[in-house]
């Protein structure tokens, strides 16, 4: 029984505050981790405590991982496993420098006592940034980290437990889906134009947005109408407010300068009241 929907309330997360990895990539290793720009470190810390303190106020369970070291990415925890109700499923990473950060995430959720309930094995490739489960449906991402295989291998395991998988191409520069889409209540999408092909929205309700950067469809749902946004992202604020959708707004630009939005800080494990 699907008992997970990513536009339900969130009761339960992880996270990694960013540590000596995610704030000491110099210039010269800014490709290699996808970076745009060095972080400034107090910075950073500041935005990611006020995120927990705001994640914990909404009701929200926070745990807190420690980095692992030398890995800045592990900042982005949603990419590197897949919350379900039934257990999670285990990445495999298409960013050659995000080796290593499964293993340290299964091995924590593992401790707490999550199961692993299947895994994307080679020459699959796959991000959690790339699947979004909404309701009795599954979204999923082929992009540059998620390959084909990667796709075959998430839609067995996702129709396994029942979601009705849909697959969406995402364009460039995105990385992910999860940049240019996100659930925002049961039944309620909001897109970048374009992205949707014609029929993949059915059953949904979409606030639609024009197309701005590579996080414009990024945003974290707290609940039902209620979700956290980056502050410079005012074409999606805008377009929320207008449909009524409360939007707590946040300082994250030290993590949009790693390459990712509000949802990448995040991974949800439990949803739903």
């Amino acid at each position: 029984m699907i008992a997970y929907d990513e536009g339900a309330l969130l009761r339960k997360v992880v996270v990694c505050p960013p540590g000596l990895a995610f704030c000491g990539v110099e210039a010269n290793e800014l490709a290699a981790h996808n970076f745009h720009a060095t972080i400034e470190a107090a910075a950073a810390l500041e935005q990611h405590r006020l995120l927990r303190e705001l994640l914990a106020s909404c009701g929200a369970e926070v745990i807190v991982l420690e980095e692992p070291p030398g890995k800045p990415n592990a900042v982005f925890v949603q990419d590197v496993a897949v919350g379900t109700a039934s257990g999670f499923i285990r990445m495999r990473m298409g960013l050659l420098t995000r080796q290593g950060e499964v293993a340290w995430m299964a091995e924590a959720l593992a401790a707490r006592g999550i199961p692993e309930i299947g895994r994307i094995e080679a020459p699959g490739t796959a991000e959690g940034g790339d699947v979004i489960l909404a309701g009795d449906v599954a979204f999923v991402g082929l992009s540059g980290r998620t390959n084909a295989e990667g796709v075959r291998q998430l839609s067995v395991l996702l129709g396994k437990l029942g979601y009705a998988v849909r697959v969406i191409p995402v364009p460039a520069p995105s990385l992910h889906l999860g940049g240019v889409m996100s659930v925002i209540g049961p039944h309620q999408i909001l897109a970048v134009n374009g992205v949707l092909p014609e029929g993949l929205s059915k059953g949904f309700d979409v606030v639609s947005l024009s197309r701005r950067d590579f996080i414009s469809g990024n945003v974290i749902t707290l609940g039902a109408g209620e979700v956290i946004a980056e502050q410079l992202n005012g074409p999606a604020i805008t377009a929320l407010t207008r449909a009524g959708v409360r939007v707590h707004v946040l300082n994250l630009f030290e993590f949009v300068k790693g390459g990712g939005g509000p949802s990448c800080l995040i991974l949800p494990l439990a949803r739903g009241e």
